[in-house]
């Protein structure tokens, strides 16, 4: 199995925490996703395994037209095997909910939506400078559940200075409220040249405080561990049987496609990244060019992505997996470096897997790059 991801790089505006790849002018957008379907074709011969996700990320995809998303899955359809029980998500905003849009969603096959909430706190959304209110953040999940949409997630923000202990428990009792079955929570980071950062730099406003961001994702770990969910991967939770299967895939090494600006792809010996640049793309497709830059990966950059990415799931590093791929004398250097976190209590070694404890979580980068390979 496989997996699609397309980047749709267009937003109403920009949060001030945000780096991911987008703009805030619309005028491409017809161009833009002619382009992306042009990728598509001529991108069919790099994934040769049945699709079992379709994700549509961002930027924010459902600014577009019912139609406009119905022209780019049905171009993804006759180029692509996708299974008949595939999961297609599109990520949301608030802002962009109405019940017509719902249900042509629906028909196109969309069946998972993302919904970036960040957080039901009015002064919280007004602070990260997002286009939605509170009210709609409530509204929304009551509106998709309405119209039939079941499998829902949506993404919170913890750590921001605006966001109080209390109204941190206040988020997640929110959320768990209205019965969603899955949750990422991130904590707010500073990347360079976000408006986040301009700001703080300038002492604007408040900067992040590392303790407090460490002390609302071990709250949360405990209030969704009483609440029944599982602690999948390090920001995301979730029922039993409600993971999601495209980001899963992310973790578990699987093979995807990315189309559209700044978008990668990885087929487990290489990865790729598209040009992260709207006008460019657009020219280079027009000419039936890709414009991506390819990195062919070493044993060593494979192995370290490997424990990079297992350690952050519930099921962490298989030992097996690292003799089968690798051999004895990467399994001995595993062993001998794990000493430390299992007797600091960080890592528990069960079941031939290296599993981090809630301790460890809070340190997994940290971890993980102890035992990178170099």
């Amino acid at each position: 199995m496989a997996g699609i991801y397309i980047h749709i790089p267009f937003c109403k505006k920009a949060c001030h925490y945000c780096n991911f790849h987008f703009s805030t002018t619309p005028h491409q957008i017809v161009p833009m996703l002619a382009s992306i379907a042009k990728e598509a074709i001529l991108q069919k011969n790099y994934l040769s395994e049945t699709i079992e996700t379709v994700y549509f990320g961002g930027g924010t995809p459902s600014l577009l037209s019912t139609s406009q998303l119905g022209n780019l899955m049905s171009v993804i359809r006759a180029e692509y095997k996708i299974a008949p029980n595939a999961e297609i998500t599109i990520e949301t905003n608030p802002d962009d909910f109405e019940e017509d849009k719902l249900q042509a969603w629906k028909k196109i096959g969309i069946n998972r939506l993302s919904i970036g909430i960040q957080s039901f706190v009015e002064a919280d959304l007004q602070w990260m400078n997002r286009a939605h209110n509170a009210l709609q953040a409530d509204n929304c999940i009551r509106m998709a559940k309405a119209n039939g949409f079941d499998n829902i997630t949506i993404d919170l923000i913890y750590g921001t200075p605006t966001l109080s202990d209390e109204a941190w428990k206040e988020n997640v009792e929110k959320a768990l409220s209205l019965d969603i079955d899955h949750v990422s929570c991130y904590a707010l980071t500073v990347e360079p040249k976000t408006g986040l950062a301009k700001m703080i730099q300038q002492k604007k406003i408040e900067d992040v405080d590392p303790d407090k961001q460490a002390r609302h994702f071990s709250l949360l770990m405990g209030w969704l561990e009483d609440a029944g969910f599982e602690h999948y991967e390090i920001s995301n939770f979730c029922k039993p049987g409600k993971k999601s299967k495209h980001n899963s895939n992310y973790w578990s090494g699987v093979d995807y496609l990315g189309l559209g600006p700044s978008a990668h792809s990885f087929n487990g010996k290489s990865r790729q990244w598209n040009i992260a640049n709207n006008a460019l793309y657009i020219q280079s497709l027009a000419k039936d060019q890709v414009p991506f830059e390819l990195e062919e990966l070493t044993d060593f950059q494979r192995i370290n992505e490997y424990i990079m990415t297992s350690l952050r799931t519930m099921e962490g590093l298989s030992l097996d997996v690292i003799i089968n791929k690798w051999g004895e004398k990467e399994l001995a250097q595993i062993l001998e470096i794990i000493r430390k976190p299992i007797a600091q209590g960080f890592m528990v070694h069960q079941n031939k897997s290296l599993i981090l404890t809630n301790a460890g979580k809070l340190m997994a980068d940290g971890i993980a790059s102890d035992l990178f390979f170099i």
